[in-house]
């Protein structure tokens, strides 16, 4: 059976050329990139090379960039480093903005400052998953430190307004964050002209390796360290570099800034026929927060991602039927203490628990191909006839 792979926002394969560039540092150049001597130099120049790389996808200065462990890591040194920065963990008043529809990396850092004392304003979505900028405004007072909103959402798709966001922080002088996890390496990011102060983005979401990503930290944006040991990387993040993981985070984003804007054509023309495809042979599916919005707001989605609710069929068990069939996808649920409860991304555009529950995401990627889509478009709106036929609760002349 030939496998088809459209799962690519929870993880990419590492690309051939990447994994080129991390043999040499996983054999001969095994150097410690700290020590002085040959070995540790090689290592060094490597990251530094690295460095460069990552900072000319986002538009920054390589001093700006310091490697992390991946996507989480990074949210959390810009969370909690910058808030520390500006104000005492849990003293009265402190405050940070961000949104009901963040990763779990943000929301749960959010949470955890709110156990702490410090208070944390969520603001909400409309139903194609943007917030609304006049919202912000209103939210935001002299004692807000931080304002963290997601580039692209994971579920989604989904393009928050970062460059009026940072307009609007930058007049105020608040400082700005954005997960760019799902939009590093897929739409075109320029951190200066966005404003953004920090930014977080991980190696296996744009086929570099797992276990490695980067944090930009503007110039004399204040963030406290947030891991203790040695004077790694200028001191802002301690602990031996994963040359190898780094190599390939760099060989990675080079790689994406020479194929992004053609690659994104590709992905979303794939992506456009698979969505339209599947809501004209599935009766009552639709489309989640594929609207338009304001003709100045810009692109609202990624180029790769579709979220479609099929009513009638409980999403994790399609799952499991067209993983049956060769289809790899995810659904909009996440386990919780062995219960499945509903996305708080899809209840947040305003589904009910029983739409998101029945929600898949589909992720194109760099190695889809028409044909695949072709091939699962008969597939899938088979699977979902064939679980709607066993459903009590689908009624087909709604």
């Amino acid at each position: 059976m030939n496998r088809i792979y459209l799962d690519y926002n929870a993880s990419t394969p590492v690309d051939p050329s990447v994994l080129d560039a991390m043999l040499p540092y996983l054999r001969e150049n095994f150097g410690n990139a700290s020590s002085i001597h040959t070995f540790g130099q090689k290592a060094r120049s490597a990251v530094e090379t690295a460095r460069e790389q990552v900072a000319a996808l986002i538009g920054a200065k390589p001093q700006e960039i310091v490697f992390t462990s991946g996507g989480t890591e990074s949210d959390n040194h810009a969370i909690f480093g910058s808030f520390a920065a500006s104000q005492e963990v849990g003293a009265a008043g402190a405050n940070i903005i961000s949104t009901l529809t963040e990763h779990e990396a943000v929301l749960n850092a959010c949470q955890e400052l709110e156990r702490r004392g410090a208070s944390v304003t969520y603001l909400p979505v409309d139903h194609n998953g943007r917030i609304s900028l006049s919202d912000l405004q209103a939210a935001i007072r002299s004692e807000t430190s931080l304002i963290t909103v997601m580039h692209a959402n994971n579920e989604l798709g989904t393009i928050q307004p970062l460059a009026a966001i940072g307009q609007i922080a930058g007049e105020l002088g608040v400082a700005v964050h954005t997960d760019a996890v799902q939009s590093a390496g897929k739409i075109p990011i320029d951190v200066r002209a966005m404003q953004i102060s920090l930014l977080s983005l991980s190696g296996h979401k744009l086929y570099g390796p797992k276990g490695v990503g980067a944090l930009y930290i503007r110039e004399r944006t204040r963030v406290r360290q947030f891991l203790f040991g040695g004077h790694h990387q200028r001191g802002a993040r301690p602990g031996t570099e994963n040359v190898a993981g780094i190599v390939g985070l760099g060989a990675a984003a080079e790689l994406a800034r020479a194929t992004l804007q053609a690659e994104s054509v590709r992905v979303a023309a794939l992506r456009d026929t698979l969505e339209s495809g599947l809501l004209a042979k599935i009766p009552q599916s639709r489309a989640n927060a594929a609207g338009r919005c304001a003709p100045d707001m810009g692109t609202t989605r990624s180029p790769n991602t579709s979220n479609i609710v099929f009513p009638g069929v409980e999403g994790e068990a399609l799952l499991i039927a067209l993983d049956l069939q060769g289809i790899a996808c995810s659904t909009g649920a996440a386990c919780s203490s062995g219960a499945v409860e509903p996305s708080h991304v899809l209840t947040a555009i305003g589904l009910s628990p029983a739409e998101a529950r029945a929600s898949l995401r589909f992720s194109l990627g760099r190695q889809t191909t028409s044909a695949e889509v072709d091939r699962a478009l008969e597939i899938i709106p088979a699977c979902v006839a064939k679980l709607r036929a066993l459903s009590p609760t689908y009624d087909p002349g709604v």
